[in-house]
């Protein structure tokens, strides 16, 4: 598991290399939906005063993926059906635009690293690395929205990307999304920004309709809002 010492470099603020471990810890099952996140424990773990891991508890609420609980203090958020279905809803206004973005925008060299990315999936796949396997894919998703190069976009897509990542970790058949993702690849590379908006749309309903099986499946009650 990432520490925060794994995640530091001189260039970043402690606070982002705190909420980048507790964000992989979060995505990876480490910290269920539920798991209290209390201040002085983490500080504690990382060697840290506890504004860091203040900070990085905020930072990981604007993303949705830790929530206030009062008394409790901050525990990592729950999700509902619901939940996921309104995500599905935003993420395919917003991925669809971004491909269609990119096809027209991407340069060879953008091309070449959104290929390294499925290359990588595909290794570590090979390797039982899977973990690793669903950075990458995620990692796809992320470089789809830089190549697209649109301020606003990337603005209004950053706050659903945290959640979007932790959900797809439940998604099983990872050989199965290589080939979509690489799918949504040769789409992006063609330049046609409508065959990429066409590629986007199926790939997103397609995990639409198979995800709440995965989800209830993976983590039935975990997954479900505290009342």
């Amino acid at each position: 598991m990432p520490t925060a010492d794994e995640t530091q470099d001189k260039e970043r603020p402690l606070r982002e290399a705190v909420r980048d471990t507790l964000r992989t810890r979060i995505f990876e099952g480490h910290y269920v939906p539920g798991t209290r996140l209390v201040e002085r424990d983490l500080a504690a773990e990382f060697n840290v005063s506890r504004l860091p891991v203040r900070e990085a508890l905020r930072m990981l609420r604007q993303e949705g993926l830790v929530s206030d609980r009062g008394a409790r203090g901050a525990e990592v958020s729950s999700l509902s059906a619901k939940d996921v279905e309104d995500l599905f809803d935003v993420r395919q206004s917003l991925e669809v635009l971004a491909c269609r973005l990119a096809a027209a925008r991407a340069t060879p060299e953008d091309l070449s690293n959104l290929k390294a990315l499925l290359d990588a999936a595909e290794a570590s796949l090979a390797k039982g690395a899977i973990m690793d396997a669903h950075r990458a894919n995620s990692e796809f998703h992320d470089a789809i929205t830089r190549i697209a190069d649109n301020g606003f976009l990337k603005s209004a897509l950053e706050p659903l990307q945290g959640r979007m990542h932790w959900l797809f970790r439940h998604v099983s058949d990872l050989p199965e999304l290589i080939e979509e993702h690489r799918a949504l690849y040769a789409a992006i590379a063609s330049g046609n920004p409508d065959r990429a908006a066409t590629q986007s749309a199926s790939h997103i309903d397609k995990y639409r309709e198979q995800f709440p099986d995965n989800f209830r499946r993976t983590e039935p009650d975990l997954h479900r809002k505290k009342k």
